[in-house]
């Protein structure tokens, strides 16, 4: 039996690597995909790819920045499919700026790609998993929202992302009655065509390649290695799960520095 049989599957960023890896998985999984992204052209290569005929997928290009379109997004998603069960929340450009070279459109960036699409899709989807009876939204985080690396200056993508963690606690509480739980994976290094908006595909394999010894596991993430854990948020299995954050990060956030206690300071 499939995991997913029968449950509709809203994905933002759906033209990225993990966007795309997770619609490959539910479409294993039996349930209907609703692709979101900003290039048509993109989101009509993976529907292309995954669902040649489009009978279980649709895709609803153009940039989510507003409420009103989070809410026509949704819309467009319960008029073809009746509602929509899960949300992945799966936007972001990533793009090492040292701070005092970032700029107004480098922060507007950070914020239109990651936090506002996150803030107003997760509100507009609320009605529609309400009437579902509950259900699941996955928060596609980073450990650069969790810990600054030296090597790669984001300070605004890090504070977007660390936006959409601080969501996830939040909707977790808010939501909660409504049986809407809500989580975030928080990643490393992924192989994904990410790293392609600010070098070409040869630097960033090379860059990929350097990466590798910084996670304790000694390599690079894939989607695949991602997209299961969004999966096992998105389903029953996690039915008793929420508000948590799941590093997926070959092992970097295990061996960061922890905070210190402020009593140990004060000492």
């Amino acid at each position: 039996m499939h995991l997913f049989s029968d449950k509709t599957i809203l994905i933002t960023g759906g033209a990225g690597g993990i966007g795309r890896a997770s619609a490959q998985r539910f479409l294993e999984e039996g349930a209907n995909v609703v692709l979101s992204g900003t290039r048509r052209d993109k989101l009509e290569a993976v529907q292309a790819d995954l669902d040649p005929s489009g009978e279980r997928t649709l895709i609803v290009p153009g940039q989510i920045a507003t409420r009103e379109q989070a809410q026509a997004l949704v819309a467009a998603a319960v008029e073809r499919f009746g509602g929509v069960d899960v949300l992945v929340n799966s936007t972001g450009i990533f793009r090492p700026v040292p701070f005092e070279e970032q700029t107004e459109e480098h922060f507007e960036e950070a914020l239109g790609s990651i936090l506002r699409p996150t803030f107003w899709t997760s509100q507009a989807v609320v009605a529609a998993m309400r009437e579902r009876g509950g259900g699941a939204i996955v928060n596609v985080g980073s450990m650069w929202a969790v810990d600054a690396i030296a090597t790669t200056p984001t300070s605004a993508y890090s504070a977007a992302q660390a936006g959409r963690h601080v969501l996830t606690k939040n909707l977790a509480i808010e939501l909660a009655a409504d049986h809407i739980r809500v989580n975030t994976v928080a990643l490393a290094f992924v192989e994904t065509p990410a790293y392609e908006r600010f070098m070409d595909r040869e630097q960033a394999l090379e860059v990929l390649d350097a990466v590798g010894p910084f996670h304790p596991l000694g390599r690079r993430g894939q989607p695949s290695d991602v997209v299961e854990a969004i999966l096992f948020y998105a389903g029953d299995g996690a039915g008793w799960i929420t508000g948590t954050t799941l590093p997926i990060d070959g092992g970097v956030l295990a061996g960061r520095s922890p905070a210190v206690h402020a009593e140990v300071a004060a000492a």
